[in-house]
């Protein structure tokens, strides 16, 4: 006899590992007698009222694909709490099919979707009666972008694939860079904080990195953006060295915004490198527009400008990242993950709220939806790159690109303007406020 039927629901991004995630928490459900469905393609049908796109989910339905990428239940970004009356189609198909638990896979969005499922038929949901339907949910928190507000130290699943897998396509990069003289414009996906392209820089020992949480309080232009990578070009230079890897986070382009771009290019230009679209939650498109290929523009555009010549090749990171097969962290993190959702469902606490899985040394540790959701936006928070942490400090001593010292020292600041043919006060006018400089200890 079943004790239960669990639904699972897949939303937002591929990400490596999502398989890992439904196979564990499927077999693990089916050893505590449970019957488990999986809904196809997100909440894309079930905003639709449809109680016909899921499939029952068996031991051997699932485990051959433990290890491999992609999500045998699809995926897409429909946000079921935007309207009401999509929630309401939801939670009736949700009771049509007698679902007790509820297991959402995904970043963000997915996550606050899954915290809008518990406030309705979950823990603290007004009841009018016991027999009300009532459903334990909890969110496997899933995104490359490693920004949702897990314990520092923990990642979400999917990031050390894509990082891993990043590291090896811009070591190859920078090979390639270094045999033929030129400079490569990386796109790293990263929405909302740059720990992918920080961690990609990092780990290939690129030329630089920058994302937007360097700039904390200062805006971010594509002016100061490029005079940042022209100093790191002219360093370069003074060493005889024509090449290098800028490894750039995509959310600057929304650092930049819609305003920014238009003042730095013009309606008419901007129009050559994609549309400005927003997707259901808001957000910018940002795989709408060709971020490279602006950078690229207008960097050689300043170049010359100054007298130098610089070839340019754009790449974007992130689509070839979101499906491959899990390294072998992110497979054993998902079983653990899978496996503890099943164990919060399962216990006492998951009838007193909806939770967040995380792991913690070792342990399984559910987070309350209401810890994990800011109060005056009632979204999840991100978690974005510590600027003042060691590690970060770490990255930037690896670095090249203008430093305080450079203007300090009058002998290497009029080198740098020679390379341009500038005087020296000159040079300081136009490139000191770019450092953004690091406190070092």
């Amino acid at each position: 006899m079943s004790k239960g039927k669990l639904g699972i629901v897949v939303g937002g991004g591929p990400a490596p590992g999502i398989n890992g995630v439904i196979s564990s928490v499927t077999i693990e459900a089916i050893n505590h007698g449970m019957e488990v469905i999986g809904f196809q393609n997100g909440f894309r049908h079930l905003v639709e009222g449809s109680d016909t796109h899921w499939r029952k989910l068996t031991t051997d339905d699932v485990a051959p694909y433990y290890t491999r990428g992609g999500s045998i239940l699809g995926t897409a970004r429909v946000n079921p709490a935007k309207k009401e009356e999509d929630m309401a189609r939801v939670l009736k198909v949700f009771e049509k099919l007698g679902l007790t638990a509820f297991v959402t896979i995904g970043g963000d969005d997915t996550a606050y979707s899954g915290s809008q499922v518990a406030k309705r038929v979950g823990p603290g949901a007004p009841r009018a009666k016991p027999s009300d339907h009532f459903i334990r949910v909890c969110h496997v928190p899933k995104t490359i972008d490693n920004d949702l507000p897990l314990p520092e130290g923990t990642p979400t699943f999917g990031f050390e694939t894509a990082r891993h897998l990043g590291v090896l396509t811009t070591r190859a990069l920078h090979a390639d860079a270094r045999t033929t003289g030129r400079w490569y414009i990386i796109v790293s996906m990263g929405r909302a904080a740059g720990h992918l392209a920080l961690g990609i820089g990092k780990a290939s020992a690129s030329t630089i990195s920058i994302i937007p949480e360097e700039f904390r309080d200062k805006p971010v232009t594509l002016e100061s953006l490029s005079d940042i990578i022209i100093g790191s070009i002219l360093k370069r230079k003074l060493v005889g060295k024509d090449y290098g890897v800028v490894v750039l986070a995509e959310g600057l382009i929304e650092s930049i915004g819609d305003a920014g771009l238009l003042k730095a290019l013009g309606e008419e230009a901007l129009s050559h490198y994609g549309h400005l679209e927003r997707d259901p939650h808001g957000h910018l498109r940002l795989g709408e527009i060709d971020f490279g290929r602006i950078v690229k523009d207008y960097l050689k555009k300043k170049l010359l400008e100054l007298g130098q010549k610089v070839d340019f090749i754009t790449k974007d990171l992130g689509y070839e990242l979101r499906s491959a097969d899990p390294i072998p962290f992110d497979a054993e993190y998902t079983r653990d993950l899978g496996y503890g959702a099943v164990k919060f469902l399962t216990s006492e606490a998951a009838s007193q709220y909806g939770a967040v899985i995380s792991f913690i040394d070792g342990r399984m540790v559910p987070l309350p939806f209401e810890q994990m959701i800011d109060p005056k936006t009632q979204r999840m928070k991100n978690r974005r790159v510590n600027v003042d942490s060691e590690s970060y400090h770490c990255a930037r001593r690896y670095m090249i690109r203008l430093e305080k010292s450079d203007f300090d020292d009058a002998a290497k600041l009029k080198q740098l303007a020679d390379v341009v043919k500038m005087t020296p006060e000159a040079f300081r006018a136009r490139f000191e406020n770019s450092i953004n400089e690091v406190p070092y200890a």
